[in-house]
């Protein structure tokens, strides 16, 4: 397990902490301030043993400076906006484009890089804020985000978001956490079976950006209705050819009320995680463009050790009418959830 000092440090003159949860079970989550991120995820195995299912790194500096987007928080609006731009209320606002034309994760200084505020804590429990000033990143309105981690007796991570505003602006979060579930530093996702409870797709143009089609999985390279072994679809050319999947799917929704509900499966044939979520959408990404660094075991990463099963909006959901909303009023309350369960 990681050891607290290394993250001790200054960052826009606020302590960065490191914050360590367990449950009754065994399941230990570490956390920092610092991007809100997940730092290390230990599941209790059948043998008694624990194992750290998502990658990452062993000191601050590494965090700061190698693959910043590991198992933080992405916002205002996470994944990508067409061009960087939009319009609200009868103003157009022109965002950094940060991934080729488009605007991405945020932008910039995404909410992955900026320092949270701790605001409370229990021995299984931790709670961030973050306050986005009107204006940063080119997004209008003061926004006050607040992530809460839990883990619950039944060996899940539970993370809550909240927000709210001063003026009518976006919002759209996701945790993007990168999971191996044979153990980050093992070199391949590729026989790790997944399943996602979704009937219908986004594409996207040349950009990878979504612009306002669905289409059914039905008969496609993107029928995940059934457990499928990534490593029989990972290669294929409908996918980015030569680096893997990089996709968006519209959940399958059942309840009218606002609830988490199964979106996928991951499992590595002993260990078996559900995702549970109140979004509207999944983007499965395998890590395609993971940097060759040494992580936290001493093991090398590289393309394709590990998956992100991020639950978010529809991608450029603000210029697209037929995708759920992203717009956020003064007299709104964000609220969105999603869970990941072991098994």
């Amino acid at each position: 397990m990681l050891n607290p000092e290394k993250f001790t440090g200054f960052a826009e003159h606020r302590r960065i902490g490191l914050y360590t949860l367990r449950n009754p079970n065994g399941l230990v989550a570490q956390l920092t301030n610092y991007g809100a991120k997940i730092v290390s995820l230990y599941v209790p195995a059948a043998d008694g043993s624990r194992r750290d299912v998502v990658l990452g790194f062993n000191t601050l500096e590494e965090w700061q400076t190698k693959e910043t987007y590991f198992n933080a928080i992405i916002g205002r609006v996470a994944n990508r906006i067409k061009d960087g731009r939009f319009t609200l209320e009868g103003k157009q606002y022109q965002l950094a484009t940060n991934n080729g034309t488009n605007h991405l994760h945020g932008g910039n200084c995404g909410f992955n890089e900026h320092v949270w505020d701790v605001v409370g804590q229990t021995a299984y429990s931790i709670s961030f804020h973050y306050h986005s000033k009107d204006g940063e990143e080119g997004y209008p309105g003061n926004v006050d985000v607040f992530v809460t981690y839990r883990l619950t007796r039944d060996n899940a991570l539970e993370i809550t978001y909240e927000g709210k505003t001063d003026k009518t602006t976006l919002l759209a979060l996701t945790n993007h956490a990168y999971f191996n579930l044979s153990g980050e530093g093992t070199p391949s996702v590729n026989d790790h079976t997944l399943q996602v409870f979704a009937d219908q797709y986004t594409p996207f143009d040349d950009t990878a950006c979504p612009v306002g089609e669905i289409q059914d999985v039905e008969g496609t390279p993107m029928d995940f209705r059934e457990p499928v072994r990534i490593g029989d679809r990972i290669s294929l050319d409908f996918f980015k050819p030569g680096r893997g999947i990089d996709n968006n799917f519209i959940l399958r929704k059942t309840e009218k009320k606002k609830k988490p509900e199964l979106a996928a499966v991951l499992s590595d044939g002993s260990l078996t995680m559900q995702v549970l979520t109140t979004m509207p959408a999944l983007q499965v990404y395998t890590g395609n463009y993971v940097e060759e660094n040494i992580g936290k075991s001493g093991k090398q990463y590289r393309e394709q050790c590990a998956v992100c099963l991020e639950a978010q909006s529809v991608p450029n959901a603000v210029n697209q009418k037929e995708y759920p909303s992203v717009i956020l009023k003064p007299n709104e309350i964000y609220f969105e959830q999603t869970i990941y369960k072991f098994v």
